[in-house]
C-alpha cells in the first residue's frame, strides 16, 4: 500500500495511477475505509483522527482477470474546497478521471449523503453509488430500495455491509461493468431552474472550448456562477469567471442551499 502526503497539487493533476482507475469518495464515517480494505485486502485504520495528515492510500484488485488500481480519497461532506481535504477529493476527481467513480454512502443517513454524490454527478457520469451499512439501516427499521434509489439518480446502487462482506462481489461485479462499458451510467442532474439553467448553457460552450474535455463544462459554469471561490487554484476557470457577466447576477453557492423546489432532470 502507498500512502501520497498531499502538499503539492500539481500532483494531483497528473496521471500517476495505473489504470483502470477507481476512486473512493465518501463522508466520513460511511465504512468508506472498511469498503476499501475489502476491495483491497489491505489492512487501514478506519478511524478518523483531529489533524491527521491528508494522505491517498492506493491499492489494488482483481476481477474477472482485469487489474483495478483503487484509490481511497479523504472523506469530505462537499467537493466545495473549504477544506484541503475537499481541494484534493475534488482535484483528484477532476483531473485523474477515475474510470470508476465509487460513492460510499450510510444507509442509516441516506438523504444527507447524497449531497456528496450530487455534486459527484456534476463532475463525471462513471459513478456507482454504494449503499453501505444496510445491516446497521436494517437495525433502526430502515430498508433502502436500490432499484428505486438506482432509477431516481440514474446510476447503479449496489448494498453492502462492508463489515460482514456482504454485497462485495456485486460490487466488484458493478465495477466491471461500468468500466467494460457494459453498464452506462446516465446520472440525473440537477434542476436550478430555468433562469440559472440559462446561465449554465450560455457558460458551457465557451468553458468546452477553453478545456477541451479536461474538465466537465457543465461543473465548471456551475463553479463560476455560484461564487466558488475555491476554484482560485484553476487559473484558466477563474480568467473565465472574471471575464463571465454572469458573476455578479448569480454570485450565491448552489451546493449548500439547494432548494426543495428544483428537482432532478
Amino acid at each position: 500500500m502507498k500512502f501520497y502526503k498531499v502538499r503539492d497539487m500539481d500532483f494531483l493533476m497528473d496521471d500517476n495511477f495505473p489504470r483502470p482507475l477507481v476512486a473512493l469518495a465518501g463522508n466520513p464515517n460511511t465504512g468508506k475505509s472498511t469498503i476499501f480494505n475489502a476491495l483491497t485486502g489491505l489492512k487501514q485504520h478506519t478511524g478518523n483522527w483531529p489533524g491527521k495528515t491528508v494522505s491517498l492510500a492506493r491499492g489494488t484488485f482483481y476481477h474477472r482477470n482485469v487489474k483495478f488500481c483503487v484509490v481511497d480519497l479523504p472523506g469530505t461532506y462537499s467537493l466545495l474546497a473549504n477544506s484541503l481535504e475537499e481541494q484534493v477529493a475534488r482535484n483528484f476527481i477532476l483531473f485523474n478521471r477515475p474510470d470508476v467513480m465509487l460513492v460510499i454512502t450510510d444507509a442509516t443517513c441516506l438523504e444527507r449523503n447524497l449531497n456528496l454524490a450530487l455534486q459527484i454527478m456534476e463532475i463525471t457520469d462513471r459513478i456507482i453509488v454504494c449503499v453501505n451499512l444496510i445491516d446497521e439501516a436494517a437495525k433502526k427499521g430502515i430498508y433502502v430500495d436500490g432499484d428505486v434509489l438506482s432509477k431516481e439518480l440514474g446510476v447503479p446502487v449496489v448494498a453492502t455491509a462492508a463489515r460482514r462482506g456482504i454485497g462485495l462481489f456485486e460490487l466488484k461485479e458493478m465495477i466491471f461493468k461500468v468500466y467494460s462499458g457494459k453498464v452506462k451510467p446516465s446520472p440525473r442532474k440537477v434542476n436550478y431552474g430555468e433562469e440559472l439553467e440559462k446561465a449554465i448553457g450560455e457558460l458551457v460552450p465557451r468553458l468546452e472550448n477553453t478545456f477541451s474535455g479536461r474538465i466537465n463544462p457543465r461543473w465548471a459554469a456551475l463553479s463560476i456562477i455560484s461564487g466558488d471561490y475555491s476554484i482560485e487554484d484553476l487559473e484558466e476557470l477563474v480568467k473565465i469567471r472574471d471575464e463571465s457577466r454572469e458573476e455578479s447576477a448569480y454570485g450565491y453557492s448552489f451546493f449548500s442551499q439547494l432548494p426543495g423546489n428544483r428537482g432532478l432532470k
